[in-house]
C-alpha cells in the first residue's frame, strides 16, 4: 500500500507558544520534517517522520478536534498552519505565541 504524499502540519504546545513542524511525504517515499528551529530533517519514510514527531510530542494538526485543541489552550478555529512564500519566510512563523484570557 503507498503511503499519501503531500504536506502534512504538526504541531507542540510549549507553554504559551505553539511549535510548528511541516511534513512533506515525497514521491520518492522519502520524508523531511521543516522544524522551527529552521533544520530540514530528512527521513527514509513518512512512517519514520511521523514517529520522530510523535516521540518530541507533536500532534498531527488534521487529526485535532476541539477538545485536543482545548487541551493544547487554543481555539481551533483560530489557528492554521502558517504560510509562506518560501522556507525563509516561513521560519519565523513556525512559532506561535497563545492569546490565553486570564
Amino acid at each position: 500500500m503507498d503511503e499519501p504524499t503531500g504536506t502534512f502540519w504538526w504541531l507542540a504546545g510549549l507553554g504559551n507558544v505553539l511549535v510548528w513542524a511541516r511534513l512533506r511525504a515525497l514521491d520518492s517515499g522519502a520524508a523531511e520534517v521543516f522544524a522551527a528551529d529552521g533544520r530540514t530533517l530528512l527521513f527514509d519514510s513518512a512512517d519514520a517522520a511521523r514517529a520522530a514527531l510523535l516521540d518530541a510530542e507533536f500532534r498531527a494538526f488534521d487529526g485535532l478536534d476541539p477538545a485536543d485543541a482545548d487541551a493544547l489552550g487554543f481555539d481551533l478555529r483560530e489557528v492554521a498552519p502558517p504560510r509562506a512564500d518560501d522556507d525563509a519566510q516561513l521560519l519565523p512563523l513556525m512559532t506561535q505565541a497563545l492569546q490565553r484570557a486570564n
